[in-house]
């Protein structure tokens, strides 16, 4: 087969691997990129569950904007206790 790898191919890597990053850092690396591939799993399902219901964390939080009116700033105050 053109592309595939056979079981010799799997070994030779594994060895390769265990020389470059030792016995007791893979695991640890295998187990970092379980919980990135749990988390990138939990992100793309909750993206597409918003997609599905056809709401967005951006349209909730913002209120839509009514034509014709004016944003002012909120009151602030100065150092001297006045408020502006």
């Amino acid at each position: 087969m053109t592309g595939a790898l056979s079981p010799s191919h799997w070994l030779i890597i594994l060895v390769v691997l265990l020389l470059l990053f030792g016995a007791k850092r893979l695991p640890d690396a295998a187990r970092g990129i379980g919980r990135s591939l749990r988390i990138f799993k939990a992100e793309t399902s909750a993206l597409a569950e918003d997609d599905r219901t056809g709401a967005t964390k951006v349209e909730d939080a913002a209120p839509a904007a009514v034509e014709g009116a004016t944003v002012t700033a909120p009151p602030t105050r100065t150092t001297n206790g006045t408020t502006v």
